[in-house]
């Protein structure tokens, strides 16, 4: 998983560009990241209730703040 789909997934996120997040979704390999995703827009365009969206939201967001601060560990031979 390259750092950029998480800088996208949150710039689509923050701005509400639906679509890209879509094609975001389908295009990661990010598992949980496209599942988060998944939740989040069909709760957002099929969900009456308020609270399911915001938490949907919310919950995308604190995955990619999380996912963002994961630095891979690199081992050196020498």
């Amino acid at each position: 998983m390259d750092i950029p789909d998480y800088d996208k997934a949150l710039y689509y996120t923050l701005w509400g560009c639906w679509d890209d997040l879509l094609v975001l979704m389908v295009r990661t390999n990010d598992d949980i990241l496209s599942k988060k995703i998944q939740l989040f827009l069909h709760a957002f365009h099929y969900s009456p209730d308020e609270r399911k969206i915001m938490e949907s939201h919310d919950n995308l967001l604190y995955y990619l703040d999380h996912a963002m601060k994961y630095e891979p560990s690199t081992i050196m031979k020498l």
